[in-house]
C-alpha cells in the first residue's frame, strides 16, 4: 500500500522515516528529493545525500539496503558525499560477534568521516539513507547536532525485528534506543511498517 507523505510540510523541518524492512523508506526519501527538485525547483548542489545504506540485497524472503539512487536517477545531481568503501550489512553479514563488531567499527569509521565533510561544508537540506549504520557505534547526539543544524532534513532508518541472530540481539536493542531517541527529539517522524 502506498503511503502519502506531505513533502511541501517536510520542507523547513526535520523528518525521519522509520520502521521495518521493506516498507520502502528509501523510496520515500527518493520521491522527496524528486519532489524538492521538480516540483519545488531546488537547486541540486544545496541538497546534501549521506547514503549509507548497503546495496540492495535479499535474504530469504527479507529485502534490505538500496541506494537513493537505485529509486531516483535525479539524485545524482545532487551533492551526494562520497563513501569510497562499501558499507556491510552488519547482521546479515557477521558469523559470530567478532566479525559483527568488526563490521560496525568499518562502518562507523565511514559514516563518521561522511558526516564530519558535510559539518565542514553544510547545505540547506540534508538526506540520509539508513542512517541506523552511523547509529550503531556513532554518537547519537552528534547526528541530531548535525540534523538540527540544517533547515531541511530528511532521512530514513531501520526499525524493526525482522533482522535477528543469535549473537546481535544487543545491537538490536541499543539501535532501538537510538532511534527512539531521534524520533523523541524531531517533530516530524514517520513510522513507516
Amino acid at each position: 500500500m502506498e503511503r502519502k507523505i506531505n513533502f511541501k510540510q517536510a520542507i523547513g523541518t526535520h523528518t525521519l522515516l522509520y520502521g521495518g524492512a521493506n516498507t520502502k523508506k528509501t523510496y520515500y526519501t527518493a520521491q522527496f528529493i524528486e519532489f524538492l527538485i521538480i516540483t519545488e525547483h531546488i537547486k541540486p548542489s544545496s541538497i546534501s545525500i549521506l547514503d549509507f545504506a548497503p546495496p540492495l540485497n535479499m535474504i530469504g524472503t527479507i529485502k534490505f539496503g538500496g541506494k537513493i539512487k537505485d529509486f531516483s536517477k535525479i539524485s545524482l545531481k545532487c551533492k551526494n558525499l562520497p563513501i569510497r568503501k562499501e558499507i556491510i550489512p552488519p547482521r546479515f553479514s557477521a558469523q559470530d560477534k567478532k566479525e559483527l563488531y568488526e563490521y560496525l567499527c568499518h562502518n562507523y569509521k565511514i559514516t563518521h568521516k561522511a558526516l564530519n565533510i558535510f559539518k565542514k561544508n553544510p547545505t540547506k537540506f540534508l538526506v540520509i539513507n539508513d542512517l541506523s549504520l552511523y547509529l550503531h557505534l556513532g554518537n547519537k547526539r552528534y547526528l541530531l547536532d548535525i540534523i538540527k543544524s540544517v533547515n531541511t532534513f530528511f532521512g530514513n532508518t531501520y526499525y524493526g525485528g525482522e533482522i535477528k541472530s543469535t549473537f546481535n540481539k544487543l545491537l538490536s536493542i541499543k539501535e532501538r534506543k537510538r532511534v527512539d531517541f531521534l524520533v523523541k527529539h524531531l517533530e516530524n517522524v514517520i513510522f513507516t511498517s
